[in-house]
């Protein structure tokens, strides 16, 4: 077979998806290896079960693993930003800097050093080669479409990643690893935030940064005091819920005023924006575009997308130009530029602008 010579290192994660992603290129004729990386956790939360349904997988596969340690470089470049950056007021997604610095960095880097031609990963988006350039498009199973938290990626990593599950969807993957008698086939999709040991980062929060958890005012956008909150962390823009209001009409939270401790709410019509400033701006072929461009933008990795303009500007910022308003914009989440189904890029966005009423709800 063509692939009998290349040399592909897994990143296993003991769940179903990487499991496939492996199983398939065994199948296809490449040399295959998985490896685990060995994350910072809570203390007393053990990642053995993860560990050793990675080493099933791979026993089942009849392929080498390999534990690696990555305790130190995962706190320093995912744990401790994520904590600095909800004491700074922004809603992080830890997945976006574990995927730009360990995953797509030290672990891509160790797969080239370690003789591999590839790092392959369980994630639902495609590369595409084209014109002798690398595309990233979104999953088939846009339900399931990974491509936002993967916008970072450019051609230097591209070219070496391969992601055997784009062209499925998850039930296929399922079935697959049903067929295939995989010992994690039936396995429950892992949490939202593997490190927090609970999911719970309220209390995640309030362990590692007691400090940023101050209770202060609730104010509504003339200043007028309506309540008191538990702490800035612990609220996100567009968060109804959990305020302890009682009002004539729903409210929500519109900002998150760190220099005064403080929430800012109002009602859903006032939660509608028209532009945002995105920053630390990459683009999948590595420059940005000369001129404006027509794109759609997704602001969270499940929102739908929304029609706008990209408007590069210096410094690798950009600013986006929205068709109609879009509620909550939350800095510290990504924004991610499309063009139909291919990948353009995306940034972590710095703020909103260009207030633009909603509809009531």
């Amino acid at each position: 077979m063509e692939n009998r010579f290349r040399k592909v290192v897994v990143a296993l994660s003991g769940g179903v998806d990487s499991a496939v992603a492996a199983a398939l290129l065994v199948e296809q004729g490449y040399e295959v290896s998985g490896v685990m990386l060995d994350l910072w956790r809570e203390p007393g939360d053990a990642m053995s079960t993860a560990a050793e349904d990675a080493r099933r997988i791979a026993a089942a596969l009849q392929i080498p693993f390999q534990l690696l340690d990555c305790v130190a470089p995962f706190k320093a470049r995912v744990v401790e930003p994520f904590i600095a950056e909800y004491a700074r007021g922004y809603t992080p997604n830890p997945c976006l800097a574990c995927n730009r610095a360990i995953k797509f960095g030290f672990l891509l880097e160790t797969a080239r050093a370690l003789g591999a031609d590839f790092l392959a990963t369980g994630h639902y988006a495609r590369v595409q080669a084209c014109e002798g350039q690398y595309r990233l498009l979104r999953g088939v199973d846009r339900a399931k479409d990974q491509s936002y938290v993967l916008y970072m990626l450019g051609q230097s990593q591209l070219r070496h990643l391969l992601l055997p599950l784009g062209e499925y969807t998850k039930p296929q993957v399922r079935q697959m690893a049903a067929r295939r008698n995989l010992p994690v086939a039936q396995k429950a999709e892992s949490q939202e935030i593997c490190f927090v040991c609970d999911d719970d980062y309220r209390r995640f929060l309030q362990t590692y940064a007691p400090e940023s958890i101050r209770p202060g005012p609730i104010l509504d956008a003339a200043g007028h005091e309506l309540g008191q909150h538990q702490g800035v962390p612990f609220y996100t823009i567009g968060q109804r819920r959990g305020l302890g209001l009682a009002w004539a009409e729903p409210l929500y939270v519109l900002e998150l005023d760190v220099a005064r401790n403080a929430l800012i709410v109002g009602p859903a019509a006032q939660l509608g924006h028209v532009e945002l400033q995105v920053g630390a701006v990459s683009y999948v072929v590595g420059t940005p575009p000369e001129t404006p461009l027509p794109i759609t933008v997704k602001i969270r990795y499940k929102a739908a997308d929304a029609a706008a303009t990209l408007i590069p500007e210096a410094g690798n910022t950009a600013r986006i130009a929205l068709t109609a308003p879009l509620r909550d914009i939350t800095p510290g989440q990504a924004a991610v530029f499309y063009q139909g189904e291919t990948v353009l890029g995306g940034g972590m966005i710095l703020k909103r602008a260009g207030s633009g009423k909603l509809p009531d709800l």
